[in-house]
């Protein structure tokens, strides 16, 4: 939270619309692909120039653009100009960080969610946000990094003879959004794993790793709703509002992924409540394990009380105490402690204290 605030203060006293990347620079060079396809044909390049992709603009077919790597504002610039995207969504775009929303602007509609992954080796949900510019007949997506969860889409459009090949730019938005909530599926699928290998150590060999790991993944879940959550809103949006841009027999198909996301919101409420009841369990467990030993410290404590007390009182070097001289008054104290310990023990088990 901190770094974040402290990035955003290079926008401060800056005039709305000053475009400054706000956020990580995650790739060395921005890298600039083109899928162009309608029913018959295909074209799919990358080009080195922004400017390579302005003759798409116009043209009959549905073109895809997609820019990977935020920090050359340049380029930003550029794209914005051409296709007439307003200067406070270009500022959107390179502010990181955004929360999930969409925006009317008549000629274009602008949609802004996070892109989630799974780091293997951390454990860490890795967090990109995806802003998508839909327009007549193009679709322009600005990733923060190279790498994304669009194959699937990229294999149906290469295959050709499906639905999208037939479909226009809108469709290739929602496919791209719905491509993006089904990912949201396997994340929680492998956090739903980690959960049940907590639990088989929580009732094993639980300890404080166990207890650093199920807060961890506390944290991890909270934010991955905070995340989500807001893109039910844009969703819902889309089925209750007339876009222009947005045709009615596609945004039939959003209502499948507000559906997505309502049950991608229950199951992750679902493990919240689960990490949060191992950590009940963790917190239970470890004091009733303390429980046991204060039990068993003062069961011996309470066994001693009176045997200390024997041993004090002929501790004590008084002169005329009668059983100092009798030549078996050592070993019938001894014999009186044990009696008394024994008596002890059988009393402490019949009240199942032991």
């Amino acid at each position: 939270m901190r770094k974040f605030i402290t990035k955003s203060t290079k926008k401060a006293g800056l005039p709305p619309g000053t475009l400054i990347h706000i956020g990580d620079k995650k790739v060395d060079q921005t890298k600039i692909s083109i899928i162009d396809y309608d029913d018959a044909r295909l074209n799919e390049k990358e080009v080195r120039t922004i400017e390579e992709c302005f003759p798409f603009k116009d043209q009959p077919t549905v073109t895809w653009i997609n820019i990977d790597g935020l920090h050359d504002v340049e380029v930003i610039e550029k794209i914005g100009k051409y296709f007439d995207i307003h200067p406070l969504i270009l500022e959107d775009i390179l502010h990181t960080g955004q929360r999930s929303k969409i925006e009317d602007l008549e000629q274009h509609v602008y949609i802004v969610t996070q892109m989630l992954s799974l780091d293997e080796d951390s454990g860490e949900i890795q967090e990109e946000q995806l802003s998508i510019i839909l327009g007549p007949n193009f679709v322009i997506s600005f990733q923060e990094k190279a790498g994304d969860v669009f194959d699937p889409v990229r294999e149906r459009i290469r295959t050709g003879k499906v639905r999208i090949r037939k479909s226009k730019a809108d469709y290739l938005t929602y496919s791209l959004l719905d491509t993006v909530v089904d990912n949201y599926f396997l994340i929680l699928d492998k956090l739903a794993e980690r959960i049940e290998v907590l639990e088989e150590e929580m009732f094993n060999h639980p300890s404080s790793e166990t207890l650093r790991t199920i807060h961890n993944l506390k944290r991890q879940i909270i934010s991955l709703r905070r995340t989500i959550s807001p893109l039910r809103e844009v969703i819902s949006r889309i089925e209750r509002e007339e876009f222009a841009l947005i045709h009615e027999s596609t945004s039939m198909f959003y209502k499948d992924v507000y559906d997505h996301i309502f049950q991608i919101i229950e199951t992750v409420d679902t493990l919240r409540d689960l990490v949060t009841g191992l950590f009940d369990t963790y917190l239970t467990n470890a004091s009733n394990k303390m429980n046991e030993i204060m039990k068993v410290l003062t069961i011996i404590a309470t066994i001693f009380i009176p045997l200390t007390f024997i041993a004090g009182i002929y501790g004590m070097n008084f002169k005329y105490i009668p059983e100092l001289e009798w030549r078996w008054g050592y070993f019938l104290v001894l014999f009186v402690m044990l009696i008394v310990f024994a008596g002890m023990i059988v009393y402490f088990r019949r009240k199942k204290w032991l």
